[in-house]
């Protein structure tokens, strides 16, 4: 497909900025985008970090731009490495000044640079805002409150993150969708699934993640398996598994940051999200919706994005991780009731099927347009 020509004000070329390239949602979520709007015509300039999966991206119409961006143990360093990113993207989408054919695409509230070189420019400026920023720190209240001043549209992944933002005029709610490809490799088998008494989770160390909940949980249930697929490098891993989790019970393994998650889920019966609602509350949960086009039945909070996914007792169960006893026994009936597996297990593909990927790119590609 050729490029969109330039023709009554129409986008000819995106600039998408976004800061840290690794295996979580939010840069997932960007390839599946990038890869359809260069299906659509567009031409793409990508400006990011390495190191994640948007390094899978190719494509003669897509120009990817590095910028040197990572988080640290020590908040100082990441400060410094942040401000430094920042002039950095403002100075690049700059140089788009004279392209008045091009969009800034700003993906996460974090590349706010660009999105201010792009008011200043006189740009239309569009972010894909994934974080709910009103349950974090002041820091990114504070970069949403830019967001809201500079974004010409706001796209948002639930209507639980939506009705946070003062602004309601330009905010758009365009769920998630899995990327094709990934879910190719994914194989649904509810009967044998249920035989293997395997709970898997994804998550990153951060505290609220519920990583310790997640080991209570398989000390609680020595009977199952438990899997801990973790968004961390392998000297990360490696120092929690000698200090805070040392005491890990036998029956639970431990895995490094992997390029494709998909095996894990093909090996999985029930996935869980033991994020603690009282500390952070998830926006989306793409976790959650590969489970489901797995087939798998998932336990997630009872709040938030993720929630709006499930429907209690359908697809799985709505459990508040600090409810101990009621994740429990949530978790052990998903694993040895066969009738209420198999039922939430249908569900769930059936719900999974719902998140369409094409007119997800199609409504994105409508918002990035001028009115």
């Amino acid at each position: 497909m050729t490029e969109k020509k330039e023709k009554s004000g129409k986008v000819k070329r995106i600039a998408c900025f976004h800061l840290l390239n690794d295996y979580s949602g939010s840069p997932k979520v960007l390839r599946n985008v990038v890869e359809g709007l260069l299906k659509r015509g567009y031409a793409v300039d990508l400006h990011t970090s390495r190191g994640g999966v948007l390094d899978t991206l190719s494509h003669p119409a897509l120009r990817v731009v590095h910028t040197s961006y990572s988080f640290s143990p020590n908040a100082l360093l990441t400060t410094a490495r942040y401000s430094l990113a920042q002039i950095k993207i403002f100075f690049k989408a700059l140089r788009y000044t004279f392209k008045g054919d091009t969009v800034i695409y700003v993906n996460t509230i974090l590349p706010a640079g660009a999105a201010l070189a792009g008011r200043l420019t006189g740009k239309r400026v569009v972010y894909h805002y994934h974080e709910n920023a009103y349950v974090k720190s002041g820091f990114y209240r504070m970069l949403t409150g830019i967001m809201q001043k500079l974004a010409d549209r706001i796209i948002c992944v639930s209507a639980h993150q939506a009705s946070f933002l003062k602004r309601r005029e330009g905010v758009e709610v365009v769920p998630n969708t899995l990327d094709r490809a990934f879910a190719s490799r994914l194989r649904p088998a509810p009967e044998s699934a249920f035989g293997r008494g395997e709970v898997l989770m994804l998550a990153s160390l951060k505290g609220y993640k519920g990583t310790r909940d997640f080991l209570e949980l398989a000390r609680r249930l020595p009977e199952f398996r438990f899997t801990l697929v973790l968004n961390e490098d392998e000297g990360a891993v490696k120092q929690w598994l000698e200090g805070e989790a040392a005491d890990r019970p036998g029956n639970v393994t431990v895995v490094a940051r992997v390029k494709d998650v998909a095996p894990y889920y093909n090996r999985a019966s029930v996935v869980v999200n033991l994020s603690n609602p009282g500390e952070f509350v998830e926006t989306f949960g793409l976790t959650a919706l590969e489970a489901m086009a797995c087939g798998l039945p998932v336990i997630v909070p009872p709040v938030g994005g993720i929630a709006e996914m499930v429907d209690d007792g359908r697809e799985g169960f709505l459990v508040d991780v600090r409810d101990s006893g009621k994740l429990t026994a949530a978790t052990r009936r998903l694993l040895t009731d066969r009738d209420t597996y198999l039922s939430c297990a249908r569900a769930a593909l059936e719900k999974a099927s719902r998140f369409d990927e094409d007119s997800s790119i199609d409504s994105i590609a409508g918002i990035i347009e001028p009115d």
